[in-house]
C-alpha cells in the first residue's frame, strides 16, 4: 500500500507562492510520501499552473519523491513534443517520472488544440505507440495515420526503462480494457465514487486475466478528494464548496466522491477505497493543503499501514 499527496498547482491570489510550493513538496518527501502528483487544466475559471512545469519545480527541490501527472490528455498533445518534456524530465528527476493519460473524453474543447475528436481514440492509441517507440528505439520509422516519422531519432532516452510507467485514466469498460492492453496501471479518477471504482476495478482485474497478464505487475490507484477536521460538517461544507469550484454545476451530479470528516471517519474512508482494490491512494486536499498533508501523515496513514503490512 502506498501514499501520494497532490502537489498544489492553483493560484488563488493570482500569483505562485513558489516558497510555499517548495516548502510543501520537500514536506511531502520527508514525510515519505511515495509521489506528488499534477494534473492538467489547460482551460478553466480556476486558475493553475501546468503539470510539466509544476513536476519540473517540484523535482529541483526533491530528491526521491516519485512524480506524476494524472493524467495528460494525450490526444491535446503532440506525441512528439509530449515524448520529449517526458524523456527530458525524467533525466533531470533522476528517473522519478509516472505518466497518467487519457483521452478526455468529447466534451473537450478541441477546436482550440487545433484537433479534430473524430477519431479519438484513435490518435490516442498511435499518439502513445509512438511515444513508446521514440522512448526506446535509436531510430524511429513511424508511418500512422496522424503522426509520420522516417529515420527519426530522439535522445537522450528516459533514465527508467523501457520508459516512465505508463498509468491510464477513463472510466468507461472499453477504457479499462485499453488499460491492460497498453497501459503499465491504472488510475480511478476523483470524480468516481468508490462503488463506481470498485466495479472499474472488476473490470480491470477481469481484462487481465484474459490477457494473461499478471496483476502484481499493474498497479491500480484511485484519486481521493479528502478533508479531514474534528468538525465534520465543516470539513463536508469545505469540500462541497471546493468541489463546485473544480467542476462546477457537475459537482452536483457526482454523488459521494470525497472522504470528509473526523480522522476516525476518513479512515474508513479510504479503508474502503483501499478494500474496493487501490493500491496506490492519491490523496487530494483542496483547500490548507499542506495542513491536510500533515494531518494525513499523522493521523490516517498510520491506521491503514498496520492493515496493509
Amino acid at each position: 500500500m502506498r501514499f501520494a499527496i497532490s502537489i498544489p498547482q492553483f493560484v488563488s491570489a493570482g500569483a505562485v507562492d513558489s516558497a510555499a510550493l517548495r516548502a510543501f513538496v520537500q514536506r511531502a518527501e520527508a514525510l515519505g510520501y511515495h509521489s506528488g502528483w499534477t494534473q492538467e487544466q489547460v482551460l478553466g475559471a480556476w486558475p493553475n499552473v501546468g503539470p510539466l512545469e509544476t513536476m519540473a519545480y517540484a523535482a529541483a527541490c526533491t530528491e526521491t519523491l516519485r512524480l506524476g501527472c494524472a493524467v495528460f490528455v494525450s490526444p491535446l498533445h503532440n506525441p512528439v513534443h509530449l515524448a520529449k518534456s517526458v524523456s527530458s524530465l525524467d533525466q533531470l528527476s533522476g528517473g522519478r517520472v509516472e505518466v497518467g493519460i487519457g483521452t478526455g473524453g468529447r466534451g473537450r474543447m478541441f477546436s482550440a488544440f487545433g484537433v479534430n475528436p473524430d477519431g479519438l481514440v484513435t490518435r490516442f492509441t498511435e499518439g502513445l505507440r509512438l511515444m513508446k517507440e521514440l522512448w526506446t528505439q535509436p531510430r524511429v520509422t513511424f508511418d500512422g495515420k496522424f503522426w509520420q516519422l522516417t529515420d527519426a531519432a530522439m535522445e537522450p532516452k528516459p533514465v527508467q526503462k523501457p520508459h516512465p510507467p505508463v498509468w491510464f485514466g477513463g472510466g468507461h469498460p472499453a477504457a479499462l480494457r485499453r488499460a491492460v492492453r497498453h497501459g503499465d496501471g491504472f488510475f480511478g479518477a476523483g470524480s468516481a465514487t468508490t462503488a463506481a471504482f470498485a466495479d472499474q476495478v472488476r473490470t480491470v482485474r477481469e481484462a487481465l486475466a484474459d490477457a494473461g497478464r499478471d496483476p502484481a505487475g499493474f498497479p491500480i490507484a484511485k484519486r481521493i478528494y479528502v478533508a479531514v477536521d474534528d468538525d465534520a460538517p465543516l470539513a463536508s461544507e469545505k469540500m462541497e464548496r471546493a468541489l463546485a469550484g473544480v467542476y462546477g454545476e457537475r459537482s452536483r451530479q457526482l454523488g459521494p466522491i470525497a472522504v470528509t470528516g473526523t480522522p476516525e471517519d476518513c479512515v474508513r474512508g479510504v479503508r474502503a477505497v483501499a478494500d474496493a482494490g487501490a493500491e496506490l491512494i492519491l490523496f487530494t486536499p483542496l483547500f490548507d493543503e499542506a495542513e491536510q498533508m500533515e494531518r494525513l501523515a499523522a493521523e490516517i496513514i498510520p491506521e491503514m499501514i498496520p492493515r496493509f503490512s
